[in-house]
């Protein structure tokens, strides 16, 4: 990172409890938690569902002796924003420090996060109590329209429209501007105004598109969640730069969500779908986004020529030649003169003979995960993921 750069690392993007189910792999299965460390350094996470156990043992692996010290931001005590709590390693070693921020609850009076936090530990619960837990902690209690600053970082809170109350945080780095809106639903008229006002002009805005618009109207009307739609208009209202889809259902698989994404970028192109790994760099230069290693599979080094159609960055359709480097049962690696959109769909077809006379055709759907430039003059480096096209007639294993 430059001096002046801040980076978003998602380590949980699933809305009301983990997926395990292998639909749902691409984007993940962990529940709401980022990180984002500020310019200077200073480190922030968003949200205590399952993924911070993740971010935990990441920290831990990294910090070489040397104490670890965050800002956590809490948005609402629903299960799936705070389960991650007892899985936490950095949490059971005293030389860390953690500063916890969030609303006090009407059902649960003054110093409503301490006693939420303690709870994840409380018998017959938990083997352990929170005694076990040495790390310093000190709990603020905040409220909707509050502003505060962090080494630099400007941090403001505002209400959404979620059941039993729910915080947004807007927090403006010198490297960039990040409002975090999960767990809102449209249509409360002071909570649409605040949210207004806080994502204006943003560089990146993360909403709750956990439904389809049809829900949304219908089934799931009154439940405290949003739409892909809602994003859309929201993101070109306050002249957002940047959104990201998040909170996926836990019954969304991966098709469900590339289907969210293709919508939402025919209306707003500078959409993205959240996924574990994914990670955000804001800096003078913009924003940047990059997606997690998925090329971990066993692969074959190879040569070969495959026919690609897809979309540029620009919108643009291309059809081409490309050399096929290398490729696994789940991706591959491609040399093509088009500059795909990460996750963008593609059509990648290969045509196989061991004979002139007996040619085979494989076509494959992938999405894109990676970019770089080429080994070659002209060229870039295309990392792609194979999407299963399902197949009602096969029994699933």
């Amino acid at each position: 990172m430059t001096q002046q750069a801040a980076k978003l690392v998602f380590w949980g993007v699933r809305g009301s409890t983990p997926t395990l189910e292998r639909d749902t792999w691409r984007y993940g299965g962990n529940t709401p938690c980022l990180e984002l460390t500020a310019p200077d350094g200073t480190s922030f996470i968003l949200d205590c569902g399952t993924g911070l156990r993740t971010l935990g043992n990441q920290l831990t692996a990294q910090q070489n002796g040397q104490g670890i010290e965050s800002h956590i931001l809490v948005t609402h005590y629903h299960w799936d924003h705070i389960q991650g709590i007892p899985f936490f390693h950095p949490f059971f070693e005293s030389q860390n420090r953690f500063h916890f921020y969030s609303f006090q609850s009407k059902y649960l009076g003054p110093h409503s996060l301490q006693q939420v936090f303690e709870a994840q530990l409380s018998s017959p619960y938990f083997p352990i109590d929170v005694t076990m837990m040495t790390a310093s902690r000190e709990f603020h209690e905040i409220s909707g329209g509050q502003i505060w600053d962090v080494n630099g970082t400007k941090i403001t809170a505002s209400h959404l429209n979620h059941p039993q109350g729910c915080l947004g945080y807007r927090l403006d780095t010198t490297g960039g501007s990040i409002v975090y809106a999960t767990d809102n639903e449209p249509g409360a008229a002071e909570c649409d105004k605040n949210l207004l006002q806080l994502a204006h002009d943003a560089d990146v805005l993360i909403y709750d598109a956990q439904y389809s618009p049809e829900q949304l109207a219908s089934e799931r009307k009154g439940w405290g969640h949003s739409s892909w739609l809602e994003g859309v208009k929201i993101a070109r209202a306050a002249k957002v730069r940047n959104l990201i889809l998040f909170h996926h259902d836990p019954d969304s698989t991966d098709k469900h969500v590339d289907g969210f994404l293709s919508a939402a970028r025919q209306e707003f192109p500078a959409t993205w779908a959240a996924s574990e790994g994914m990670s955000i760099t804001l800096s003078e230069r913009g924003v940047d986004v990059a997606m997690r290693e998925s090329r971990l599979a066993l692969r074959r080094r190879l040569r070969f020529v495959a026919t690609v159609t897809g979309h540029t960055e620009d919108g643009k359709s291309f059809e081409e030649k490309a050399t096929v480097r290398d490729i696994s049962l789940q991706g591959a690696y491609l040399a093509l003169k088009s500059r795909p959109r990460l996750q963008s769909e593609l059509r990648v077809v290969i045509e196989a003979s061991d004979e002139p006379s007996r040619a085979t055709v494989l076509s494959l759907r992938a999405t894109v995960v990676h970019f770089e430039p080429g080994r070659e003059k002209d060229q870039n480096g295309v990392g792609v993921v194979f999407i299963e096209d399902p197949d009602p007639g096969r029994p699933r294993d």
